[in-house]
């Protein structure tokens, strides 16, 4: 019995290789040159990248060993497609190569009917779309889909909300080794300027107690509606260390209210 084996289209996980980064690069360089097992290493090499990608969406119903293959197409794209010049770790491009062809598969396997207009000129949107980020390094704007394909920018809009999933506000987006970041973080919300669970004598005391930098996130977050990467940028720290000390400083607060309230009642 092999210990955490676990078999997806009968590759034994817990025996997937490893790349470094340096020889990703040494092997992408001698697939351009047409080696064809260099090209097969560099996909045995990361199949744990594809395994890490199919968790996002192991609450679906799917089938694992689909998602695994659909994924695995993604990887074949992204490594046929990455290219050496650009200062990127391959995992930074392989990532959304693979969400985006797994999200594909299941659309097109959505009971939810969408009209076949529609879901023409969202594939062909996403297809350019594919096509102008790689000729020009970078995500078109939907203008520039909407003129690629001669029509209305408010169609490609209309096609590529349709076939669009929901996602859930608590689904993971990033993870460094502590606390997760979650979609719900990455939304801004205007109404937040007026919170009331901020507002009252109890929190503004609570908040006092505590440091600049707390008190400027949690100004930033709830009093202006900021988003958790909007603050990092402003204040030139990373998105996760938002999210760790904006849950430290809540914490805090949420056990000093407590703390008064436990005196309050004792008098």
């Amino acid at each position: 019995m092999i210990p955490n084996k676990v078999e997806i289209c009968g590759v034994n996980t817990s025996k997937l290789p490893v790349l470094t980064n340096t020889k990703m690069r040494e092997l992408l360089k001698v697939m351009r040159a047409g080696e064809r097992k260099a090209r097969e290493e560099l996909i045995q090499g990361n199949l744990r990248l594809v395994l890490s990608v199919i968790q996002r969406f192991n609450n679906r119903g799917e089938n694992v060993d689909d998602l695994f293959q659909v994924g695995c197409i993604g990887l074949m794209k992204a490594i046929d497609n990455f290219d050496l010049s650009q200062n990127v770790k391959f995992s930074t491009y392989a990532v959304p190569m693979i969400i985006g062809e797994i999200r594909r598969y299941l659309r097109d396997n959505n009971p939810l009917r969408v009209s076949r207009s529609l879901r023409d000129i969202a594939y062909k949107s996403l297809q350019v779309r594919d096509s102008l980020t790689s000729k020009n390094g970078k995500e078109p704007t939907i203008g520039e889909i909407a003129s690629e394909l001669n029509v209305p920018r408010e169609e490609v809009v209309f096609a590529l909300d349709a076939i669009q999933e929901p996602i859930s506000l608590f689904e993971p987006i990033y993870h460094d080794g502590g606390d997760p970041i979650f979609v719900m973080d990455q939304i801004s919300d205007d109404k937040s300027v007026d919170s009331q669970w901020l507002e009252g004598i109890s929190i503004r005391e609570a908040m006092s107690k505590l440091n600049e930098r707390e008190k400027q996130i949690l100004k930033m977050r709830f009093f202006d509606g900021r988003t958790q990467m909007e603050v990092a940028e402003d204040i030139g720290i990373s998105q996760a260390q938002v999210s760790r000390l904006e849950k430290t400083a809540l914490k805090h607060i949420r056990r000093y209210i407590g703390d008064d309230r436990v005196k309050e009642g004792k008098s």
